[in-house]
C-alpha cells in the first residue's frame, strides 16, 4: 500500500491553514532515522488508506524520489468532530521484526451451540493482540472460530490462538481473550464474575510487583 506525502517545513502556526486545506501534518520516527521527518498528506487519502491497513499493514510512503516503509503507530482526533488531526509513522525496516497491535475477530459466532440455547452469548474480553513479526508476515487481524463453544465455562486464551508459524505472541499466554457471558448482563459484570478473567487480572499486580 502507497501513500504520497509531502515535506512539511512550515511553523506550527500555520498547520491550521494546512488542516483547513484539507491536509494532515504527520511525523515519521524511526531508530534508523537520524530524526524524525515532519511530513503532510492530504486527510482523505489518509482515511481511506487507514480503513484498509490498520496498525500492522506496512505502508510505502512516496515524496520527491524518496520511499519509507511505516506503519501507522498513531493518530490524534478533534474531540469534537473527529476529524484527524496529526498522524505518527513508525519507520521500519523490509528485514528487521517489528511490532504491532493486530485486531481479534469473532468468525462463526451464530453457529455455536452455547449461543443457540438463547441465553448466552461469547465475547471478546481483549479485542487486540500483540504480535511480533517481519513487515511482510504481519496479519491485518487474527480470527477465532468460536463455532465450537458449546460450554458456559469455556474460555479462550492466548495462548489457545492458532498464529502463523512466523508470528510471536507477545500479550501473556494466560490472559484470556473470549469467553461466553449471559446475554442480558452487563459485560463488565460478567467479566468480574467470570473465573478465568479475576484469575489472570488478580494474578497481574502479583507478577508485576515480583518483577
Amino acid at each position: 500500500m502507497e501513500l504520497k506525502v509531502s515535506l512539511r517545513d512550515i511553523t506550527w502556526k500555520k498547520v491550521n491553514q494546512l488542516r483547513r486545506q484539507g491536509n494532515i501534518p504527520a511525523t515519521i520516527y524511526g531508530r534508523h532515522l537520524e530524526k524524525p521527518i515532519s511530513i503532510c498528506c492530504a486527510r482523505n487519502e489518509f482515511v481511506k488508506l487507514f480503513k484498509e491497513a490498520w496498525h500492522s499493514t506496512p505502508v510505502t510512503l512516496k515524496w520527491d524520489g524518496v520511499e519509507e516503509m511505516v506503519l501507522i503507530h498513531d493518530y490524534q482526533l478533534d474531540p469534537v468532530t473527529d476529524t484527524v488531526l496529526h498522524v505518527d509513522f513508525l519507520g521500519i525496516k523490509k528485514w528487521e521484526k517489528v511490532s504491532a497491535e493486530v485486531s481479534i475477530v469473532l468468525q462463526w459466532e451464530e453457529l455455536a451451540p452455547v449461543v443457540k440455547l438463547g441465553e448466552w452469548t461469547i465475547s471478546l474480553v481483549k479485542d487486540y493482540l500483540a504480535i511480533e513479526a517481519l513487515p511482510k508476515d504481519l496479519p491485518k487481524e487474527i480470527t477465532v472460530d468460536v463455532s465450537m463453544i458449546d460450554n458456559v465455562d469455556s474460555v479462550i486464551f492466548v495462548k489457545d490462538l492458532t498464529l502463523p508459524a512466523w508470528v510471536v505472541a507477545k500479550d501473556d499466554a494466560e490472559q484470556p481473550i473470549v469467553i461466553v457471558m449471559q446475554a442480558k448482563e452487563e459485560v463488565a459484570d460478567e467479566w468480574n464474575d467470570n473465573p478465568a478473567w479475576t484469575a489472570w487480572a488478580d494474578a497481574e499486580p502479583a507478577a508485576e510487583k515480583a518483577e
